[in-house]
């Protein structure tokens, strides 16, 4: 078991895992190579940085406690091929960060602080970087979110969005007492492979719009959601995939908002 001689700090959310054999498998789950760049966010105590520089060819993790940085260098002796950047991950140019290496495929492996989840990946999203795979460790009322199918209470307009972009699965369950300090959740790994067959898209902004508008009000139905749109279009849309204006967002697929956005877009 891990011990880790630093000051945990809550407000960057510090909960470092410490049983090495967690990290083994979520590198496995991973799959990543000698050919290959990970990103990783808050390496925190190392323990995922360390068993991430075996099989990667190169590790770019970021920190943002620029008070770990004594204790990132002693457990990262050694570690030719890891790079820290002290910075904020939300703050950082990470094409132009990632432009600096040479690799094959492009990786995103993290216990990543559990209250920037979402804007994490929504900047991966945005910065148009093809990734191989994302694996993430997150809380697992979250994960129940981001993996879920329509027709759920957790479905909602992120869960709309991410399936957008990748095939998203839970990987294994973590549990709380695997870490220190032990927070008062427990914890789900999630992976995302990009998506290779997406439906066309016209305007993603636009997309994401529809999609907050649509989940604004969950007890709702679409007619009262979306009663600034074009209704008429709304309609259509929704009777070519077997719905009608009463449905609730969460009883509809990605493809039906797809559909709907383009369409309103026109």
């Amino acid at each position: 078991m891990e011990k880790y001689d630093v000051k945990f700090k809550k407000r960057f959310g510090q909960n470092f895992l410490k049983d090495v054999s967690i990290v083994q498998r979520i590198v496995q789950v991973s799959g990543v190579d000698s050919k290959s760049l990970v990103i990783e966010v808050g390496p925190g105590g190392a323990i995922m940085t360390r068993e991430l520089s075996h099989y990667a060819g190169n590790v770019l993790a970021y920190e943002i406690d620029t008070d770990l940085e004594e204790e990132l260098g002693k457990r990262l002796d050694g570690c030719s091929n890891v790079h820290v950047i002290f910075q904020d991950f939300l703050e950082s140019n990470l094409v132009q960060d990632v432009s600096q290496y040479s690799f094959d495929k492009l990786y995103f492996v993290s216990n990543v602080p559990y209250y920037i989840t979402t804007p994490i990946l929504m900047k991966i999203i945005s910065s148009g970087l093809s990734f191989e795979k994302i694996v993430m460790m997150v809380q697992k009322e979250v994960g129940d979110r981001f993996s879920t199918s329509p027709g759920s209470k957790e479905y909602s307009s992120i869960t709309v969005l991410l399936n957008y972009f990748y095939h998203v699965k839970k990987e294994f369950f973590v549990s709380r007492k695997q870490f220190i300090p032990e927070p008062n959740v427990d914890s789900v790994i999630i992976s995302f492979t990009e998506r290779k067959d997406r439906y066309p898209l016209s305007d993603f902004s636009f997309f994401e719009k529809l999609l907050r508008d649509s989940f604004q009000y969950k007890r709702k139905t679409i007619r009262n959601n979306l009663k600034k749109y074009d209704l008429s279009i709304v309609e259509r849309v929704l009777h070519e995939h077997g719905f009608d204006l009463n449905a609730r967002a969460e009883t509809l697929d990605v493809k039906v908002f797809v559909d709907l956005a383009n369409e309103l877009r026109k």
